[in-house]
């Protein structure tokens, strides 16, 4: 089977005056159809640099990143949603106004795509505040409001890049338990770039694991859980704790 996208050997450094750092060093990865792949590393490592390498916003100095098989382009670069860590609502427009924006955008405003976002702010909880502003929102619902506005795209694959970073802890378990089921039940494919290495072991079906700048591959791990579990659910097994402490020792190897 072809892997849905995937990063071969991929190298890729920043050029100032100053000189040139490298960021990325011989990055190799597949992502299959309906996984949920996490990535975490040391802070300032170049996770959102890849991340920015994946849906076409850069290209690799050396080695290639390819998507459904062919190289990231202009027409199979709108098949790949994004999710930032803010979730960049205008406050001038409401939730409903929002959420249709990148149809709006895509010009692909129609009856049967205003069915759906009718639909699908029933499904997650938002109809009785369709007509709000995004100030009158919690933190977890303008990520909800988010990711429906990257939902109606139809988005092949989603990349999530910090999304929870900017909510409170409890707020964050929450929102995360729910958009983790979202895009579990919608059979999308999913890769998320994280600091918390319980997002990334109760969200992830692997977890890809940097080295400090330059980014390298140092594991890739495969997380198994039964498929009924919630992300929140995942929390509470023995599974969880060993998966935890072994991505918590790759990352901090001189720890004891």
């Amino acid at each position: 089977m072809q892997p849905l996208l995937s990063c071969s050997h991929v190298y890729y450094s920043y050029h100032t005056l100053q000189g040139e750092t490298p960021a990325l060093n011989d990055i190799h990865f597949q992502v299959n159809e309906g996984e949920f792949v996490s990535i975490v590393g040391p802070s300032g490592c170049g996770k959102s640099t890849l991340l920015s390498l994946l849906c076409g916003l850069g290209s690799p100095e050396s080695g290639s990143v390819s998507f459904q098989g062919r190289p990231i382009d202009r027409q199979n670069r709108s098949r790949i949603g994004y999710m930032l860590q803010h979730d960049h609502l205008f406050e001038w427009r409401s939730v409903w106004k929002n959420i249709l924006l990148g149809l709006e955008i895509q010009k692909k405003l129609s009856e049967d795509t205003l069915l759906e976002a009718d639909h699908l702010l029933k499904l997650y909880g938002l109809y009785p505040f369709k007509d709000a502003r995004p100030s009158q929102l919690s933190g977890g619902m303008r990520q909800r409001a988010a990711l429906i506005r990257t939902l109606l795209l139809h988005p092949d694959l989603l990349l999530l890049d910090e999304p929870f970073s900017a909510l409170d802890y409890q707020t964050r378990l929450k929102v995360s338990d729910d958009i983790g089921s979202i895009i579990r039940s919608s059979g999308k494919t999913a890769i998320l770039v994280t600091h918390d290495l319980s997002e990334a072991v109760s969200l992830g079906d692997r977890v890809i694991v940097l080295t400090p700048l330059p980014a390298g591959i140092k594991n890739i791990l495969a997380v198994e859980f039964p498929k009924e579990l919630s992300p929140l659910e995942r929390r509470n097994t023995n599974a969880f704790k060993d998966y935890f402490n072994q991505i918590w020792k790759e990352l901090n190897p001189c720890e004891p």
